[in-house]
């Protein structure tokens, strides 16, 4: 299989306000942008948000994304903290703190209750570190 691309669509309830969160908070820039689809990229990494009643969408699968949690690591996540706090009055719903399996981190909701979760990699305890692979 030769893949040329991979990147995450979120069905949306409302594809404007996602999207503007994404440009605003984190970001991205717009490649695509009609009312039912947008396409972003940061640097060499994409998502995409899809209205969840396009019909485009297959019968029965059409609603809002569910339990859905991604992962932004970063080089300084004090910094971002204090950013997405700070400047845009985001309330962490994990607050910053040290995990034993070697992440400093904090999640914050994006639009239709998705899931940012801002990492950086820090040393793991002893009990993790033998669970890396090189």
């Amino acid at each position: 299989m030769s893949v040329t691309s991979f990147y995450p669509v979120i069905m949306s309830a409302d594809v404007s306000s996602a999207a503007d969160f994404y440009r605003r908070v984190l970001d991205f820039e717009t490649t695509f942008e009609a009312d039912w689809y947008v396409s972003l990229r940061r640097g060499t990494f994409e998502l995409a948000l899809l209205d969840a009643d396009h019909p485009t969408v297959p019968a029965g699968f059409g609603r809002p994304v569910q339990g859905l949690l991604l992962n932004l690591e970063v080089e300084d996540v004090d910094a971002e903290h204090r950013r997405l706090v700070d400047e845009h009055g985001l309330r962490p719903v994990l607050p910053l703190r040290d995990e034993p399996f070697g992440q400093r981190h904090l999640i914050v909701e994006a639009p239709d209750g998705v899931l940012v979760d801002v990492i950086q990699p820090i040393e793991p305890s002893a009990e993790f570190a033998a669970a890396y692979r090189e």
